[in-house]
């Protein structure tokens, strides 16, 4: 017992010693932890009165023309825009419209509004979508008193992850979608090393929340992972009979 005190007498000098030979730390202070540069871009937001997107957005409907789209096809988009806003023709010939520009990650807004004659049941009411990088789909649909399959439903990740609520308007009123994206990354072999993934808000309800994409939504079968760089936005001129549905305010803001 008397050489284990000395022993722990011994430990204790030393570390006494130390703590004397050695500066004790200086004491922090609010400025250590502080810095100013590089300041953030200052970005003037939209205005809310006049649906005006935000000062470093790219506007790609405006309510005037589709001068920002193509047919997904080829050619002139033939989808009718009047009023401000723009209407699927539901027709073949007109087919799906996409972006003539390609985008990677970004912040996506644009508004949508099933007419208020709208008929029809499951995913024949008001159906379209919106494609991200033209390989990933975000359901529109009517979901108002409407079920559905779940990951077929507005909002869902077509055919992969439900929506986490149904926060649809009713017929006749406008919905928003605001989309924040992120591109996936890919390995020399053509696999994701990070997946894409994705955060879908419809009038300023939570619907996706940084969800991963687990690869292309099929209509039939599973995801496929294929590789790919930028690629267009496209939205939807789905086939089933159901009245067609409508467009306004789209714009982006790349990241």
């Amino acid at each position: 017992m008397i050489l284990l005190g000395m022993a722990a007498m011994a430990v204790a000098y030393t570390v006494n010693a130390q703590e004397k030979k050695y500066p004790e730390q200086e004491p922090m202070r609010p400025g250590m932890s502080e810095y100013w540069t590089p300041q953030p871009k200052i970005v003037t937001p939209g205005d809310a009165a006049t649906n005006s997107a935000p000062s470093d957005a790219i506007v790609l409907f405006d309510g005037k023309d589709l001068s920002q789209w193509e047919n997904a096809k080829g050619g002139e988009p033939t989808w009718k825009v009047h009023d401000g806003v723009v209407t699927v023709v539901k027709s073949r010939e007109s087919g799906d419209i996409q972006t003539k520009q390609k985008f990677g990650s970004y912040q996506l807004h644009l508004e949508w509004c099933v007419p208020t004659d709208i008929t029809g049941t499951s995913q024949a009411r008001g159906n379209s979508g919106v494609f991200m990088q033209g390989l990933y789909e975000i359901q529109v649909l009517d979901t108002y008193n409407n079920e559905t399959y779940v990951n077929g439903a507005t909002g869902s990740i077509y055919k992969q992850t439900p929506p986490l609520v149904n926060a649809m308007r009713k017929p006749g009123e406008w919905n928003v979608y605001d989309i924040i994206y992120t591109a996936p990354v890919f390995k020399a072999d053509g696999t994701y090393l990070y997946r894409p993934r994705v955060t879908v808000i419809q009038n300023g309800v939570v619907l996706q929340n940084n969800t991963e994409i687990l690869g292309t939504t099929e209509y039939i079968g599973f995801p496929k992972v294929q590789e790919h760089g930028d690629g267009p936005i496209i939205l939807q001129m789905h086939g089933d009979p159901s009245q067609p549905i409508s467009f306004r305010n789209i714009w982006i803001r790349p990241m």
